[in-house]
């Protein structure tokens, strides 16, 4: 049996578009582009990409964040 929070080529190799809406969803085994822990199941938006990996931006309370995210821990929504 596969299980599906495991760390995988497609998830790593995944491309988003600026718009598109993404869920946080940190994986473990990598380290490499994880956000902070606090922002585990939010909901953001692409912002742009730097790098090999994704701004994301998101409402904390009140405020707009943009957070550096690698696309290992991000999923479609």
């Amino acid at each position: 049996m596969v299980d599906i929070r495991s760390s995988s080529i497609t998830r790593s190799l995944q491309e988003f578009q600026t718009g598109e809406k993404v869920g946080i969803d940190i994986d473990p085994s990598t380290h490499k582009g994880m956000p902070h822990p606090r922002f585990q199941g939010y909901i953001g938006e692409i912002e742009g990409k730097q790098g090999e990996a994704y701004l994301v931006g998101i409402k904390d309370g009140k405020k707009h964040k943009t957070i550096i995210v690698r696309p290992e821990h991000l999923r479609r929504i």
